[in-house]
């Protein structure tokens, strides 16, 4: 079986950070804990809930993501019987590309070069699709897995996993 994994809020945490960089420029008191169906920018004041995009294209911005609990392992069980690849809208932020591909070379070395794929469209060839955007699911013919978000939570149209452990226990 061939699997395509996306990077962000699926393998790395960008919510968290920018709560972070929220909090030291703004001190916005914002958490972890976002309303259902919204983005990150809708809780934050209306005269800045646009910093997000200038965070997002800040070169360094993707280089020191925290990782989402369990991926790391998960994708190496999932690696030792299927195909995994790296699939990940990098070109949409121009700045993300060495950072991401840093990252994934620091938290997932087992990853080779060609099993990574940077990419504007997801117009991908596997079996599995990982992803927490619904929009990347719009042509592609495998099984959706939609990786829970606080920005997906309210789509009922697909097939949800919460954690790496349900991955595994929907894929193994």
């Amino acid at each position: 079986m061939r699997i395509a994994i996306d990077m962000d809020e699926v393998l790395a945490d960008p919510l968290h950070k920018f709560i972070q960089l929220y909090n030291r420029d703004y001190g916005v008191p914002l958490d972890l804990i976002l309303d259902p169906g919204n983005e990150i920018y809708h809780h934050v004041p209306e005269h800045i809930n646009n910093k997000w995009f200038e965070y997002i294209n800040e070169k360094g911005f993707f280089r020191d993501l925290p990782l989402i609990e369990g991926s790391v392992e998960a994708v190496k069980k999932l690696q030792e019987n299927h195909e995994v690849y790296i699939v990940s809208a990098a070109t949409e932020f121009r700045n993300s590309l060495e950072d991401k591909w840093d990252w994934l070379a620091e938290h997932f070395p087992f990853i080779s070069w060609r099993n990574i794929m940077f990419c504007g469209d997801k117009i991908v060839n596997t079996d599995v699709m990982i992803d927490d955007r619904a929009k990347n699911f719009v042509g592609f013919n495998g099984r959706k897995l939609l990786f829970t978000s606080p920005h997906n939570l309210l789509l009922t149209d697909y097939e949800r996993v919460d954690n790496w452990q349900q991955v595994l226990d929907k894929l193994l």
